[in-house]
């Protein structure tokens, strides 16, 4: 599939856009089962105030799939993944809570041996998933103010991560249709688990050094000017880093693009809607109004889907701050200086170290 940078004219971008948003079997559904998903757990969230609603919200458009299987195979191995990650950082922190000497050298690590498996093994994705959440949990402990506060947050967002993915699969199987069958074809061979040249391809280390230094440069940075509403950055370079330089930038402007969109929504939302809101049901049509667009989006094709994720979750960083109605418009600046500061700072680790030749097609990688 072609994945290359957005068409460089106007028209030509108009077109694009034209293509990428056309329905398509099957985009409806999946966009109706993310909406459906995202409102009741907004409702749940809310009612019994889970804390970090934005996370659990953004959960289901991550989780959601084009069909029942791929969602129960991927929420299940998420699950495993988050329940994996969380007792180890745990652990960690048994070391690391007060010793940032320890703690940050331990965090550039796990980001390495997380983005080298995303290279090397299958199932890549878990490997990788696996090492941003023990890194990303490392990298608040500057936040919290005792140990017991830690530990009491770190459950309650194993709960905000892990419920929605189930009720993302349950919802999945109960909306979705027979599997239809699929014609015998010829035997696949047997995907090795291990790279053929995991530990003789350079490239590999490379590129998992790359994402470790953008990623702790970062980190370094918005913790030395004492400035953790940027900590989008972190993650950024998490997210968009690929096997090239083309590749991340083209992810980089889709969350970059979606960002803007879905900081824009919400800013509107606090602007003019969400001041005279007194209900859950009020903000639960809100958020579903804006899913549909972000849904949508995220059931297209892997050359857009992940602008959509990042409009929900710009939008979500907007509006489900709390448990209660929030005008405080900092989260929205912080969040897009975190973003640009990320952008820039992985084009520069991929552009000047080991620069890599761009590939045929673009993995759909995190």
């Amino acid at each position: 599939m072609d994945t290359a940078l957005f068409p460089a004219t106007p028209s030509g971008l108009l077109d694009w856009l034209r293509r990428e948003m056309a329905p398509y079997p099957g985009r409806g559904a999946m966009m109706l089962r993310i909406v459906v998903t995202t409102v009741l757990v907004v409702i749940i969230s809310m009612t019994l105030q889970v804390p970090e609603v934005m996370v659990s919200a953004y959960m289901v458009i991550f989780a959601t799939k084009e069909n029942k299987v791929v969602t129960t195979s991927v929420g299940t191995l998420l699950i495993i993944a988050v329940t994996f990650a969380i007792g180890v950082t745990l652990l960690f922190y048994r070391f690391t809570f007060d010793f940032p000497e320890l703690r940050i050298p331990a965090m550039a690590l796990i980001l390495f041996l997380g983005f080298f498996a995303s290279r090397v093994l299958a199932i890549g994705p878990l490997g990788f998933g696996v090492g941003f959440v023990i890194a990303g949990t490392q990298s608040i402990a500057e936040l919290m103010p005792t140990a017991d506060y830690l530990v009491h947050w770190i459950l309650w967002l194993w709960v905000a991560v892990t419920y929605p993915i189930a009720l993302s699969v349950v919802v999945t199987r109960l909306m979705s249709g027979p599997t239809k069958p699929t014609p015998p074809g010829p035997p696949k061979p047997k995907k090795r688990l291990l790279a053929p040249d995991a530990f003789t391809n350079p490239t590999h280390v490379h590129f998992a050094l790359k994402v470790t230094l953008a990623a702790m440069t970062c980190y370094i940075l918005y913790s030395a000017v004492d400035w953790p509403g940027i900590h989008t950055a972190f993650v950024t370079c998490c997210f968009i880093s690929l096997e090239n330089i083309g590749a991340t930038l083209h992810k980089g402007t889709l969350r970059l693009a979606g960002c803007a969109c879905g900081g824009l929504l919400g800013f509107l939302s606090i602007m003019y809607l969400i001041p005279h809101m007194e209900s859950i049901v009020s903000l639960a049509f809100l958020v579903g109004a804006v899913v549909v667009l972000a849904g949508w989006i995220a059931a297209g094709s892997e050359r857009i889907a992940y602008a959509g994720l990042q409009i929900a979750l710009a939008f979500y960083m907007c509006v489900l701050q709390s448990f209660a109605p929030d005008t405080d418009f900092d989260h929205i600046r912080d969040r897009l200086v975190g973003i640009v500061l990320g952008i820039v700072v992985t084009t520069l680790a991929f552009r000047y170290l080991w620069p890599e030749q761009p590939a045929l097609q673009a993995r759909h990688a995190q």
